[in-house]
Parts: structure tokens; sequence; C-alpha cells
């Protein structure tokens, strides 16, 4: 079988395999203090032209986004996400076991408008008896959505421009960031995301790493206590330095760098799978550019591609079709995805 359920169902590439394997036996300060950690950091913060952010490195998503909304919200504050955001549907309550309710707003493509925003903002404070609700304090983002969708720059700007006018901290998951980036639909960079954004993070784990998140972050609070509340979450690895190595391995070399090839190598191939199928006459559910799409399938299409092919079950349609995922990622083989067309074309 050859699956196309997810982009983190390989290892790492082999580059960041030799990297570990060659600083196997060296000796080093433990905790992300190593000299390989803070190289990353350097390499991050000129990604995002700023040598005054924050990055510290965590294992996973799910770490990372609890890490972070508990660290800057108070005990009465929730984060206000999409009703189909990752922390809402896909973190078992995860933030809420800190003590911080996710406020999901209904959203159609998985996005968030500055709008919307306001007026959930505009409820709460201008209902009289607001402090027996809980405050909104924080914006989530998922970029890409949960469905593939982008942010555009001036999107984002907007909804930067009415959390910082309000004191909401705008914090974007950053899990599948790659896949964004060097979609043909995004037009903003690392640098925009840092100067829009208080924090957001750069996805190694489903886009080249063998595992790890980058969180980059502005502000004294977040550079005084964040390195607290990673050991407090049990996120402060011991050796840290194997998340240092993957980073810099990842993102050296500028726009050049390997994290933006391989991510532009999973964007490609889900282009080809999106064209094999509107090209077959089978509708997209969505318009998605980066590296998951998302065909309308009968039920009989998906028992012919599922004799071969591993895709995810994402929703249902209607009575006689479902919305099915096809998810590339840095380690997609082409001509598994060649095949995968020419089993499109023979669909019933």
């Amino acid at each position: 079988m050859i699956r196309f359920d997810s982009d983190y169902i390989e290892g790492a590439h082999p580059n960041i395999i030799e990297a570990l394997a060659k600083s196997n036996f060296e000796q080093h300060i433990g905790y992300g203090c190593d000299e390989y950690c803070e190289q990353a950091r350097n390499t991050i913060r000129r990604h995002c032209n700023d040598n005054s952010l924050g990055v510290q490195f965590l294992v996973g998503g799910t770490q990372a986004n609890v890490t972070v909304i508990d660290a800057l919200l108070h005990s009465y504050q929730g984060v206000i996400s999409a009703d189909s955001g990752h922390i809402n549907v896909h973190e078992t309550g995860a933030p809420e076991a800190t003590g911080h309710k996710v406020i999901a707003l209904p959203s159609e493509d998985g996005r968030l408008t500055a709008k919307q925003i306001a007026e959930c903002y505009n409820d709460h404070w201008n209902d009289q008896s607001h402090e027996h609700t809980v405050q909104p304090g924080m914006v989530y983002l998922s970029c890409p959505a949960e469905n593939g969708l982008l942010y555009s720059k001036a999107e984002l700007t907007e909804i930067s421009e009415f959390c910082h006018s309000h004191g909401l901290y705008l914090f974007v998951d950053g899990a599948r960031l790659g896949y964004g980036l060097q979609s043909d639909a995004c037009d903003f960079t690392l640098a925009d995301l840092a100067r829009l954004c208080d924090v957001f993070y750069i996805g190694g784990t489903k886009v080249g790493a063998l595992f790890g998140e980058a969180v980059v972050f502005k502000g004294e609070e977040m550079h005084r206590s964040f390195r607290y509340a990673i050991k407090q979450h049990g996120g402060m690895l011991a050796k840290g330095r194997l998340l240092g190595i993957q980073f810099e391995e990842l993102l050296k070399g500028g726009e050049d760098c390997l994290y933006f090839k391989l991510a532009r190598h999973a964007d490609i191939l889900a282009a080809k799978i999106r064209n094999a199928f509107e090209n077959k006459g089978i509708p997209m559910w969505i318009p998605s550019q980066t590296n998951m799409q998302f065909p309308i399938l009968t039920k009989k299409q998906q028992q012919a591609i599922m004799q071969k092919y591993v895709p995810e079950f994402w929703c249902k349609y209607d009575d006689t079709h479902d919305v099915v995922r096809f998810c590339t990622s840095w380690a997609t083989r082409e001509e598994a995805v060649d095949e995968l067309c020419k089993d499109i074309e023979r669909l019933p």
C-alpha cells in the first residue's frame, strides 16, 4: 500500500540523520543551551530579519501549542480559534486542561477574519456581566489552515492590527508552515510573520525533521519566562542539541535552504494530484494550494482507489460522496504520485 494519509509518516531527511549521527559522541550542555541550538536560533533570526527574537525548541505541535497558550494567558483568559482549529478538535482538550477555554468561532473555510475576531472581542466587553465569562486573551491561527488554505499577507496584517490595538496576543500554529510558505498562493514570508505575530512556530516534525518545532517569539515577558513554562510542561528536552542540529540543518543556506526545498517538493506533487482529479472531472472540496488535497469521491471511487492507496477520510459530503484527503510530504516519491495519477485516470 502507498500511503497519502499524513505528512509525518516517514522518518527524517538523510542530511539530518547524518548530522545527528556525526554529533553522537560529542559532549554538550543540555536543555537547549548548547552551541547547535544557539547556531540554529541565529539562523532562524536571520530568516526573520530580527536579531531580537526569542527562539526555543520543543518536540511536538501539541506541546508547543499548550506551552505557548498557558505561558501567555492569565488563568481567566481563553484563546480564540476557528472551530476547525487544531487546538479545538485534535488535541484532546489540552489547552483546556491547563485552564484556558478555546473560544471556537464558526468558519466555513477554516480561517478566521478580523471582523469575526472583533465581534467576539466586542461581544465580550459589551456584555455587562463580562467578568462572569472567559476573557479573550489570544487569537490562534493555523497556517496553513487544517484544510490547506492560506491567509494572505493583507488578512494577517488586518488581524494583527486588531489584536495589537486591543491587547490580544496573536499566535500562529506553523506545524505545516513550510508547505504554506512554498505555495504559489503565499505572499508572506517568515520575516512578515515575525513582524505581525507575537509568537509562531516553524514546524519540523511534518517538514523533514525527525521531530521538533521551533517557537519564535518577541516580548520581554516571553524572553524572561518562556523556558520556565517549557520546563513546567515537560517540554525541556535534556538532549536539547538533537533539536538544534535538526533546525540548523533544515534552515541553513537562506532562501535556498533544505526546509524550503522539501516543502516545495511536496507542494508540487500535491498540485499534480489535484490536476489529475480535476482532469478526470472529479471536483475538489476546497481550493487548497498546499500539500493537502481534498477530492470529493463516490463510494465506488473510494473503494477502487483504496485497493492500492491509503488516503484519509475527511468528512461526509452527501449520501453518495465523501471528502477524502491526499497528503504529500517532503519524502513523497514522484513515481508514487505518477502511479496514483494514472490510477485516477482509470477511476469509474
